[in-house]
């Protein structure tokens, strides 16, 4: 995925903080088999990670305003 502009831009910051907000409620939250958590933490993650490198990628490459 690359972000093309400021609107994909604040989308992709939308959905992290969404996606950062669920990882958080399921690390607390002990009624989910623990194998299946630990693994949808993981993924969760894996995808919070790649959007804040996207993020960054498509910063760096913006002009200083």
């Amino acid at each position: 995925m690359t972000l093309r502009n400021e609107i994909e831009l604040g989308n992709t910051r939308q959905k992290l903080r969404e996606l950062e907000d669920r990882y958080e409620e399921l690390r607390s939250d002990s009624a989910e088999d623990a194998r299946v958590r630990e693994l949808t933490l993981f993924s969760l993650k894996r995808l919070i990670n790649q959007l804040k490198e996207e993020i960054a990628r498509y910063e760096a490459h913006q002009p200083v305003r």
